[in-house]
């Protein structure tokens, strides 16, 4: 997580702390920082697990793999639904969970909505059974039009697929101006985890959706608590070694506050 998250050169690289990462994630004058990721039980509000990254987004999304693998084989915990926000709701993320049969309670990262008043990717229909799309209009829009000989040359349905529909059909409907008007044709590109990605908007349509996004009050009044009463504000240690054991001393203190609510304080008898 610590430098091979991306690909992309960082702009400023501290010379105390290369580790760390320039960001201005609070709409303000720009800081190096490290990210605190936490993986909490919604059920009781205890943190499992914590994990220091850079404060980049696929970083972030990284770590919650690697709580979630180490809490698996720790303390055998297995999740049964994941909260969290948009940028663990890319397409690989989503479809990692939906194989691990975990809920995937997260919004879709999803950038095919159109803003021109024509059609989305959404007013498609998808026909799984013949592997096309149907257009409002009912025509479909295929990935290939022939049968190949070559099982080589087949769809694999593997990384992203294009899915296009027939020039003279486009040209000749009626609805052309809201579908493709600047395009002769009009061209679906569908992803590799498309699959997962529906699964999760079909679960941000029920109730349990709703209260799930409810919950998540839980998660940041814990990161409130860690820096207005704890006082983490600032790390003094550096390095990803030093940035992970002050989240961890931080994580284990809140625990242990939490703990001390719960159990009863022991009466003792008072002296005549």
């Amino acid at each position: 997580a610590f430098g091979a998250a991306s690909e992309v050169q960082p702009k400023f690289t501290s010379h105390s702390d290369p580790a760390s990462q320039w960001t201005a994630a609070r709409k303000g004058p720009a800081f190096f920082s490290y990210s605190d990721n936490n993986l909490i039980d919604m059920d009781h509000g205890v943190i499992v697990d914590v994990e220091a990254t850079r404060s980049i987004r696929q970083a972030e999304v990284g770590s919650t793999r690697t709580m979630l693998d180490r809490v698996k084989a720790r303390f055998d915990l297995h999740p049964e639904r994941l909260i969290a926000d948009t940028a663990c709701g890319t397409g690989p993320m989503l479809g990692w969970q939906v194989e691990r049969k975990t809920a995937p309670h997260i919004p879709v990262f999803d950038k095919s909505e159109r803003t021109d008043g024509t059609w989305s990717r959404a007013d498609f229909g998808w026909d799984a059974e013949n592997d096309q799309y149907i257009c409002p209009e009912g025509q479909a829009l295929k990935q290939f039009r022939r049968n190949y000989s070559d099982p080589n040359r087949e769809p694999t349905g593997q990384g992203r697929a294009k899915y296009r529909a027939l020039r003279l059909t486009c040209q000749a409907c009626p609805s052309k101006a809201r579908c493709c008007p600047n395009m002769d044709f009009r061209s679906i590109t569908r992803e590799e985890h498309e699959d997962a990605r529906q699964v999760a908007r079909d679960i941000a349509k029920t109730d349990q959706y709703v209260i799930s996004m409810k919950l998540r009050k839980k998660v940041e009044m814990l990161f409130a608590h860690l820096k207005r009463i704890l006082g983490l504000n600032r790390l003094r240690l550096r390095g990803p070694c030093g940035a992970n054991d002050e989240f961890l001393l931080a994580t284990t203190a809140q625990n242990l506050r939490k703990l001390a609510k719960v159990l009863p304080a022991s009466q003792q008898p008072r002296k005549a």
